[in-house]
């Protein structure tokens, strides 16, 4: 016996066979646009190590949902901060508790796949980034006898050389992946890390906070602040790094807490110690105004970004709640006309759009982001946005510069906007926020076959 369809069982059919392959191709991943990569710091299996969540982006929505068998454990204790190689073949995460960064690498389905462990050369590294040639690691405390938590000292910077080979695995399926691994720190004289130190004084402790490579990849900067003038100022008692009178007598609560270091960064091509790193004249450079012993706002610089065309450098200062520009020049850091402008409260992670003409800045104390108009280097806000609780980390899609993502620490999830490339506005994508692991601390991303975040 055939069965019969009148017209409109047949368009209900078609639509039910339209919805399933649209389902299916889906489900293939044909319609991904990125694969973001989040890490989450709550230890778990059998070596507690932290995990890594691996999101595929839907290029029509911006919906976002893990890909079979995440989340991945990140080969360490703790994991903070994580960055991509600028092929897009490997990841690196830095895993704090452990002092290690595990290298992955990113298969074309998003999957990841550990192949090698280095130890950073201090104590508890929590921020990276890459410029191409070379990975930059900034530990909180540098490797010294003396030193620990119950005694910090200064933190430092490093510097790796990533040498691009073929996979060493004997997986086939891996065999085709670029292996860009990270060779041995590049040497300082007998260290293989640079101090942060100021010349007024070797025993004030320099807390770092974020580092960023130019575009160019020709400088790095490093931001931190002065522990031991803080608690100085706090109290209006004298420190090695407080202005002078006349008499040459120290004032109290005169002494810069928020720095900047930039560092030149020798080109790959040299034949004399590639990616070694040379202090700009000025390193470092004060965040915010010097203190006085009328005021209590401490400078506490918190996140730092750059613009894709080399002409500003953006710093975030978590205890005035202010975003402060700067103009580059040969390296050189002056802030600009106009500068700083208000953030949210307590600012933790910034980044601009690639055309350079917004910025965003995630507000933990607020749970929000602040939308910026870019024009010479001078912010303009362009509205505030509801997040998840505790955003840290920010990220927009590198395919098509059309999503942006935070990731909230105390929501575990991440939030998700649609941006509005006309004028920086955003809107919530798709069943925003998205569940991750307990207490994600960090983002990054890379496009489904193209650039990254």
């Amino acid at each position: 016996m055939r069965m019969k369809f009148n017209k409109s069982g047949q368009l209900l059919l078609v639509s039910a066979a339209s919805l399933l392959a649209a389902g299916l191709v889906t489900a293939c991943g044909s319609n991904t646009v990125d694969f973001v990569y989040v890490t989450s710091s709550t230890a778990a299996g059998t070596n507690n190590y932290g995990e890594v969540d691996v999101l595929e982006v839907n290029r029509v929505s911006g919906y976002m949902r893990p890909i079979p068998t995440s989340p991945f454990p990140s080969g360490g204790r703790n994991p903070v901060a994580e960055a991509v190689s600028s092929d897009n073949a490997n990841l690196y995460v830095v895993n704090r508790d452990d002092n290690t960064i595990v290298q992955f690498l990113i298969g074309s389905d998003g999957k990841i796949y550990p192949e090698s462990t280095v130890n950073t050369p201090g104590i508890f590294p929590l921020a990276v980034a890459v410029n191409g040639s070379n990975l930059f690691v900034v530990d909180t405390f540098q490797p010294l006898p003396s030193c620990s938590t119950e005694a910090p000292c200064s933190g430092s910077v490093a510097v790796y050389p990533i040498t691009i080979t073929t996979s060493s695995s004997d997986n086939g399926a891996l065999s085709s992946i670029p292996n860009d691994a990270l060779g041995t720190p590049v040497t300082n004289g007998s260290l293989n890390y640079w101090p942060l130190a100021l010349s007024c004084s070797s025993t004030n402790v320099l807390v770092p906070t974020a580092v960023n490579v130019l575009a160019s990849g020709s400088y790095v900067y490093v931001t931190a602040y002065d522990s031991t003038a803080a608690a100085a100022d706090s109290a209006l008692t004298s420190n090695a790094c407080d202005a002078t009178d006349i008499g040459g007598n120290l004032i109290p609560g005169t002494a810069p807490t928020g720095y900047v270091f930039g560092f030149s960064i020798t080109p790959s091509t040299s034949t004399v110690n590639p990616g070694a790193l040379s202090a700009v004249s000025g390193s470092p450079f004060v965040v915010g105004t010097v203190q006085t012993s009328g005021t209590t706002i401490l400078p506490h610089p918190s996140a730092i970004a750059s613009d894709p065309q080399n002409r500003y450098v953006y710093i975030t200062d978590s205890v005035s709640d202010k975003l402060h520009t700067y103009s580059v020049a040969s390296g050189v850091l002056s802030e600009v006309s106009g500068s700083p402008s208000m953030t949210g409260g307590i600012p933790t992670a910034i980044v601009v759009d690639p055309s350079g003409s917004y910025a965003y800045v995630t507000n933990s104390q607020d749970s929000t982001i602040t939308g910026y108009a870019i024009g010479n280097g001078v912010f303009t806000s362009i509205g505030t946005y509801a997040t998840g609780l505790q955003p840290v980390a920010i990220g927009i899609d590198p395919s098509t510069s059309h999503y942006l993502y935070t990731v909230n620490f105390l929501g575990s999830n991440v939030s998700g906007f649609q941006l509005n490339s006309t004028d920086g506005t955003l809107i919530n994508t798709q069943r925003s926020p998205y569940t991750t692991n307990t207490l994600p601390t960090a983002l990054v991303a890379i496009p489904h076959g193209g650039s990254t975040m």
